[in-house]
C-alpha cells in the first residue's frame, strides 16, 4: 500500500484500510464530496487526502477511536476544553516546522499569540487524548497532511522527530501499537 499524496485521490486499497479500521456501527453518516467542498469553500481551504475521502465517502467521525479518548471528530468540530476556541482559522498557515515546547518559556503576549496559532491556524482537530492533548490534521503549508499533537506544553509532530500522514495515524491506532511505542 502506498501512501497517498495529501492532494491526490487514495488508492482503493488505503480506503479499505479506513473503513476497516472505522466499525460500520461506529461511523457517523459521510458528508459526501458536495458537503466536503461546501466546507472547503467556507473555510477557504482544501482538506489533505486520504482524510478528506474518509470524511467524504465512509465516516464524518467516530465515536470509537482513533483518538482513543472520545473517538475521531467530525469535520470542524472541537473537543471539550479547547483552550483556543476564538479566530479559529483552517486557511492561515500552521505556524510550526518542528516541535515546540514552550512549557518554561517566559509568557508575553507574543508567546500567548503564536501559541494560539498553533492551536488555531492551519489544521483540523481530529480528537483529544488525555486531558489536554489534542490531535490535529496540518491543512496549510510544508506540514500539509501530518498528524501533529498539540498540548498544554508544547506542539509535536506524530510520532517524532518527522510526522506520519493521516493514513499512519490510523493504521498506528488500528494495530493496537501505543501512541508513543
Amino acid at each position: 500500500m502506498t501512501t497517498p499524496s495529501p492532494d491526490q485521490r487514495p488508492a482503493e486499497d488505503v480506503l479499505d484500510c479506513l473503513r476497516s479500521a472505522i466499525e460500520i456501527e461506529w461511523r457517523e453518516p459521510a458528508l459526501g464530496h458536495d458537503g466536503v467542498q461546501a466546507w472547503e469553500s467556507e473555510h477557504g481551504v482544501a482538506l489533505p487526502e486520504p482524510y478528506r475521502s474518509l470524511i467524504a465517502e465512509i465516516s464524518n467521525g467516530s465515536a470509537l477511536g482513533p483518538p482513543e479518548d472520545g473517538g475521531l471528530l467530525p469535520l470542524g468540530w472541537l473537543p471539550p476544553g479547547w483552550p483556543y476556541d476564538r479566530d479559529r482559522n483552517p486557511a492561515a498557515p500552521f505556524p510550526l516546522l518542528e516541535a515546540w515546547a514552550w512549557e518554561g518559556e517566559p509568557l508575553a503576549d507574543a508567546h500567548d499569540e503564536r501559541v494560539a496559532e498553533v492551536y488555531n491556524h492551519g489544521s483540523v482537530v481530529l480528537g483529544a487524548d488525555d486531558g489536554p492533548s489534542y490531535w490535529v490534521l496540518v491543512v496549510t503549508g510544508p506540514q500539509r497532511g501530518k498528524v501533529w499533537l498539540v498540548t498544554d506544553v508544547g506542539a509535536y509532530p506524530y510520532p517524532m522527530p518527522e510526522a506520519v500522514g493521516f493514513l499512519g495515524w490510523v493504521q498506528r491506532w488500528h494495530a493496537g501499537v501505543g501512541w508513543w511505542d
